[in-house]
């Protein structure tokens, strides 16, 4: 990457120094920052660790970070963290990476995340809620959860699984997943998933790196109203792992189980091969803090995907601080985050289990029937924290959804966005169409570590725009090319001390290589993620897209979000995609891809707009060098925009090395790149 020394954007928010702090979109009032689960921890650990007392939220920041031991100390202790051995130290080792944590502590994941099942007067509360498209939710009460998981891990450990072995699911987000998830954790077996709209190849680039020896997988699925089948495409991963040494199948569409494969009632009646587990529940494999929890996969959309290893402990302790504190979570809590079990936010929906909180799951559409049907959802399962997609509430707004109008949404005291910026228009219509006196969390973190770098903290403003602040224990900052921190002005993402949930390796990565150059090359030491960010002078946060499809025009930068935020106001613009191409001659094109909306005619008059649109609100160096109206906008198979493989296909790079097939969510689209990048030549 090429250093240039960042100058502020000419729309960088919350920036500018000297400037009057711009009004709040919304405060939390003084009884729910006094009943907020962040604040009563404050108190505590000041009494018991010398945090401070005074200073809000902004010197709990500071003391986490720079007393992260204590702090981490402190979060085990705060949540009751079950060490079946004790801890000989918090950190033995902070570098980066190979940090160590909890040295000598044993547990289990799973034990935690089913603790509410063995309070008698919680047995029978529920614990999951799934919805599918009919918007009927299921109960799953949290005696059954457990009965079902025991029942289960009992079963593969009579069928050989051992800690250290994957258990692989090709599952949608349904009650099965978890359990199985769950039954994979108690074993000390290790968990991955693809969801079921992943095609095979898609499946065995992510499944043949680990090597599973048990597969769960549906029949198929439904999705926009249409059942899709999937018995072809899991004949082939059958074929195509050759470790599997069973295959585990849930009857989704009715289907009765292939030759060889196990029925979904049978391995978790009790009453198979393996002894019922009976009123005392799972057994817990006690294991090491950073034994395996499960793989997490990066897009894959430039090689094979990485294949991230995230540990049972790690995990544990990152989530309970970002669910029960960041998030405010706990038993009397409705949990819905849209999302299917190839996208890390499944993960860390389940881990609201930990905070003995009822998870919602919605295995569907996010647009089924109608553009509303997420909201819909959160009214029926009567969510108190919602989590969506920046790009659907963009969509709602483009739709005219009016979910205040038209639902009951009295119990949601949080819709929380992931996967790309929240614009400044989608802030203000969440404030205006769902509640004024409504917690907006814009948040942004990475499947590298499962969780938040910066985004929800119930007890601090929300500004247009902006992440409310950094999480505890994470010391985020802006580096300038030189390494130095910046504020008020654009700088990488960088975490310059260790996070619990940090990879503990990738797989098939023996010396650690591939680990390294994925985050440590360009500051030795200190995670760099590839995001451009601002850190203002209020102690928010920025987030301006991805480093490395960074437009730089004359020196100043900016990242591709800004251009969407500006662009997609447009009513005619569906989706637009931005890329800058540095020219063999030294010279810069800009070119602005559209994907118009239904009716919508890319004329003079609209090309204007756009470039009016981009002149006053960003900045004339960032005007398109062209407009050019595009079938669609591909995506990686969790839904982000694919900026980098289109670059390089424009650069003339052929399309078998300029994108893994297996990661796009349609690769016919990429065609049409490859093709104008010939007819340019």
């Amino acid at each position: 990457m090429t250093s240039v020394t960042p100058t502020t954007p000419p729309n960088t928010r919350g920036g500018n120094e000297g400037a009057p702090l711009p009004e709040p979109l919304w405060r939390p009032g003084s009884d729910r920052i006094a009943d907020a689960k962040i604040t009563h921890f404050q108190r505590w650990a000041a009494e018991q660790y010398g945090a401070p007392a005074e200073g809000g939220y902004a010197a709990l920041h500071r003391w986490s970070v720079d007393e992260l031991d204590t702090f981490w100390k402190a979060v085990a202790d705060w949540f009751d963290v079950r060490f079946s051995t004790p801890y000989e130290s918090v950190l033995a080792d902070r570098s980066m990476p190979g940090a160590r944590w909890f040295p000598g502590a044993t547990l289990n994941y799973a034990e935690h995340a089913l603790r509410a099942a063995e309070d008698p007067a919680r047995a029978n509360d529920v614990a999951l809620l799934h919805v599918d498209e009919t918007h009927d939710p299921q109960p799953v009460t949290w005696s059954e959860l457990r009965r079902q998981v025991g029942a289960l891990a009992a079963e593969l450990r009579a069928l050989g699984v051992r800690p250290g072995d994957r258990v692989s699911g090709y599952l949608p987000n349904i009650p099965q997943a978890v359990t199985a998830l769950l039954a994979t954790a108690a074993v000390g077996a290790v968990w991955t998933s693809c969801a079921p709209d992943f095609g095979a190849r898609s499946v065995l680039d992510r499944f043949q790196q680990v090597e599973p020896v048990v597969l769960f997988t549906v029949d198929g699925y439904r999705y926009g109203g249409k059942e899709h089948d999937r018995t072809e495409t899991v004949a082939e991963l059958r074929s195509e792992l050759p470790t599997l040494r069973a295959v585990v199948h849930i009857p989704l569409l009715g289907t009765p189980a292939p030759e060889g494969a196990l029925e979904w009632s049978a391995v978790t009646s009790g009453a198979g091969t393996a002894a019922a587990s009976g009123d005392s529940g799972p057994v817990f494999e006690q294991v090491p803090f950073d034994h395996p929890l499960w793989v997490l996969y990066s897009s894959g959309t430039t090689g094979l995907p990485k294949a991230i290893v995230q540990s049972q402990g790690g995990i544990l302790l990152e989530h309970l601080k970002q669910l029960g504190l960041h998030c405010d979570l706990g038993p009397e809590d409705r949990f819905f985050w849209y999302t299917s079990t190839g996208w890390m936010m499944w993960n860390f929906l389940v881990s609201g289990l930990l905070t003995g909180t009822t998870v919602v799951l919605y295995d569907g559409s996010p647009g089924h029937p109608d553009t509303a049907a997420q909201w819909r959802i959160a009214e029926r399962t009567g969510a108190t924290l919602y989590g969506t997609s920046a790009a659907y509430v963009m969509a709602c707004r483009k739709a005219d959804v009016h979910p205040s109008r038209d639902f009951d949404l009295s119990r949601v005291k949080c819709v929380a966005t992931t996967g790309s910026p929240l614009p400044p228009d989608g802030f203000r219509w969440l404030h205006d169409e769902v509640a004024d006196d409504l917690w907006i969390a814009s948040v942004s973190g990475g499947t590298d570590v499962c969780s938040c770098f910066a985004g929800a903290v119930p007890t601090l403003p929300v500004h247009i725009g902006e992440l409310q602040a950094p999480c505890l224990g994470t010391d985020l900052q802006a580096w300038d090319p030189q390494g130095k921190p910046v504020v008020g002005e654009v700088g990488e993402l960088v975490v310059t001390n260790p996070m619990p949930s940090m990879p503990i390796r990738f797989w098939n990565d023996p010396d650690g290589s591939r680990y390294r150059d994925s985050y440590f090359e360009m500051f030795p030491g200190v995670w760099r993620h590839g995001d451009w960010i601002t850190i203002t002078d209020h102690g928010s946060v920025v987030i301006h897209g991805r480093s490395d499809s960074t437009l730089n025009r004359q020196g100043v930068r900016m990242g591709s979000a800004d251009i969407y935020e500006a662009v997609e106001r447009l009513p005619e613009i569906r989706e637009s995609l931005v890329i800058g191409l540095e020219e063999p001659d030294g010279g810069y094109w800009m070119p602005l891809f559209v994907h118009l909306a239904e009716g919508a005619t890319l004329d003079d008059g609209l090309r204007s707009r756009i470039k009016q649109t981009i002149r006053e609100q960003l900045s004339p160096r960032h005007v398109p060098d062209e407009i050019i109206e595009v079938p669609g906008v591909p995506h990686t198979l969790t839904g982000k925009r694919i900026e980098v493989p289109v670059k390089r296909l424009l650069q003339g790079t052929a399309l078998t090395k300029a994108v893994n097939p297996g990661s796009v969510d349609n690769l016919e689209l990429l065609r049409f790149y490859e093709e104008l990048a010939r007819t340019r030549k």
